[in-house]
């Protein structure tokens, strides 16, 4: 069958990534490696810093675009492995190695699907095959650098391991930088203006303020305050300042422009956002994708953790095979009949509709 060729094609791939490492920032082998497997397939290509990235090949401008993306970066492999985390070993079903579940399993998945789609000329929509980098740490080099090379895109799926679910809405991430200032005195007389207490009321309603609107798939907006420094070294001196970091994350109810404008409203402190880059998604229900996807047995759900989904300025939708609850963690897996399960669930429901 077209999906056993196309399945043995990508563990292959997959394990010459695994083999290959592939930090954020670091990425140049795997990006070669995807490179090579491209031309090797007769598959012209383009490549901008480590993204690749490839069009079907009856492209037609007149048609819609239909972006496939994941991501070939990684953490740096968990303190706790025992493996050889860039071994791409096989055992009882599991291929293990780092990047394997996320989201090495998702991208040659995606690739086997563009393979499968390559040489079509019934296509409604063309696909849009795009292999990126940093990732893990949403970095300006990834799939934003090369945006504006590739053709308008109308929809994408961004492969991350969902157990080939559909993540219909993600949360978007927002940190501030806070600071409130105080006056330096002695610790040991009553002089000074403690910036740390200052700073309570504020951090306070951080932890305390519900938002009005909640999202019937993200749940309400989460704040929590994580990071409290004052310049302060002595012990026995006010300190004159407070500063400390929040971690804000967005639901498709509100804009970060609107969270920060309600933020700034109700504390006294100074707030700086870091970015305004990592913005919420949302497909709605009756986007064929969607719906496709519940006719073949999905089930959708919305997902707290951040991906290049709040990156990708269209209408998108989260799959993939692996689960997110493996990823990061020691001797990283995915079982290889979830890559089978992945082809096969991005192909029947992209053929869906077409």
């Amino acid at each position: 069958m077209w999906n056993e060729k196309l399945y043995d094609v990508a563990v292959a791939l997959l394990k010459q990534l695994i083999a290959t490492p592939s930090l954020s920032r670091e990425e140049d082998g795997t990006a070669q490696v995807i490179s090579d497997f491209l031309t090797a397939m007769d598959i012209p290509h383009e490549r901008h810093l480590n993204n690749v990235w490839a069009v079907n090949k009856h492209f037609d401008p007149s048609k819609r675009n239909i972006l496939l993306n994941s991501h070939h970066d990684t953490v740096k492999p968990n303190p706790q492995y025992t493996r050889d985390p860039f071994s791409p070993d096989v055992e009882d079903g599991k291929l293990f190695g780092l990047g394997s579940n996320d989201a090495g399993g998702c991208l040659v998945s995606l690739i086997a699907t563009f393979l499968h789609f390559y040489h079509r000329t019934d296509l409604e929509y063309n696909f849009v095959l795009a292999a990126t980098a940093e990732e893990e740490i949403s970095g300006a080099n990834g799939i934003e650098s090369i945006l504006d090379k590739l053709p308008a895109i109308d929809f994408a799926v961004v492969g991350e391991p969902t157990l080939t679910q559909l993540a219909i809405a993600e949360k978007g991430l927002m940190v501030l930088d806070c600071t409130v200032y105080g006056k330096a005195g002695h610790a040991a007389r009553e002089e000074g203006e403690n910036a740390l207490y200052k700073a309570l009321p504020d951090i306070t309603w951080f932890r305390d303020f519900r938002y009005p609107k909640v999202s019937e798939t993200l749940g309400p907006v989460k704040m929590s305050v994580t990071v409290i420094n004052t310049s302060n070294k002595a012990h026995n001196v006010v300190p004159a300042d407070c500063s400390f970091v929040v971690d804000v994350r967005a639901t498709d109810q509100y804009t970060l422009e609107e969270l920060l404008d309600i933020i700034r409203a109700n504390v006294q402190c100074e707030v700086k956002p870091r970015s305004m880059r990592m913005r919420p998604s949302f497909i709605p229900m009756e986007h064929p994708f969607v719906q496709a996807g519940i006719t073949l047995g999905k089930t959708w759900y919305g997902s707290p953790t951040t991906s290049d989904q709040a990156l990708i300025p269209a209408t998108s939708v989260k799959m993939g095979p692996g689960d997110s609850a493996r990823s990061h963690t020691a001797d990283e897996f995915i079982y290889l009949e979830e890559i089978r399960a992945g082809i096969d669930s991005y192909i029947r429901t992209l053929e869906m509709i077409q």
